[in-house]
């Protein structure tokens, strides 16, 4: 417990663990078994309470966003590499966003007219939460870049934790019927991406970070192939149209999970 509180720069080399060695999978494991518990019990609420965790969620992650600086600060270790602009912290921006934002429900519209496919904030920053922000996090798990640290480390523990509750959050949205995923948003996901990356991509070259992984892939990941394949910056097209590929095959899944779940409802 001596390097609960250190952040990397502090720690010893070799203190880590490996990608995909039993302290990384057993805590990939864990980690996902709790968010499935999670979806289970949130099941079992009334509608109030499920809302009522929707929103507790965003306000969690703030919580440990600023613990997590707060330590940062107190070490001494904030920089411009510790700003909530990789995807996975981008992703508690959008559930703020789809939580707080007012609906067209309350504006414009009747109860009987607001469907989850409707335009509506929640239903496209719902859509993002699921299609892009889900699976980005997923990754983040497999291929984790905080494994330097040792498994008893707070900054190891928040990744995990904060990557579960990114994966839970979309999970709870579309399992209990608050969005209705399809294919034919598929261009809310690249309008989002469009006003996202553009600017942190020109701040990463002004100030040498890799928010969002565009200036140099992490080691041990499909990126890194990818750079040894086209060199760098040619991943970058790769890296492109691998994630058009994710967000197509979770539209896929998730369209088939409705045929599942259409089918066994038709058959009770």
């Amino acid at each position: 417990m001596d390097y609960f509180f250190i952040q990397q720069d502090d720690i010893p080399s070799g203190m880590g663990y490996p990608l995909f060695g039993p302290a990384h999978i057993l805590s990939v494991l864990i980690t996902l078994f709790l968010v499935c518990l999670a979806c289970l019990g949130f099941r079992k609420l009334s509608e109030d309470r499920k809302r009522r965790v929707l929103r507790f969620i965003p306000i969690l992650m703030i919580f440990l966003e600023l613990l997590k600086d707060t330590i940062l600060i107190i070490k001494h270790r904030f920089g411009v590499g510790y700003l909530p602009l990789h995807m996975c912290s981008i992703g508690l921006f959008v559930f703020l966003l789809r939580e707080f934002l007012p609906s067209r429900k309350q504006v414009d519209i009747t109860p009987e007219q607001d469907t989850p496919n409707k335009s509506t904030p929640q239903a496209i920053f719902g859509e993002i939460a699921f299609a892009m922000i889900m699976p980005a996090s997923l990754a983040a798990l497999l291929f984790a870049d905080w494994n330097m640290y040792p498994v008893l480390n707070f900054f190891n523990l928040h990744g995990y934790l904060w990557h579960g509750l990114l994966i839970l959050y979309p999970l709870l949205l579309r399992t209990n019927g608050f969005i209705s995923p399809t294919v034919r948003h598929i261009h809310w996901i690249f309008i989002f991406l469009a006003i996202v990356v553009p600017p942190i991509y020109l701040f990463d070259k002004a100030f040498k970070c890799n928010y969002f992984f565009v200036n140099w892939p992490i080691p041990d990941s499909p990126l890194s192939l990818f750079a040894k394949w086209f060199g760098n910056p040619g991943y970058l097209a790769a890296y492109l149209a691998f994630t058009v590929v994710v967000i197509l095959i979770v539209y896929l899944l998730n369209n088939l999970f409705t045929k599942f779940t259409n089918k066994s409802a038709r058959s009770d």
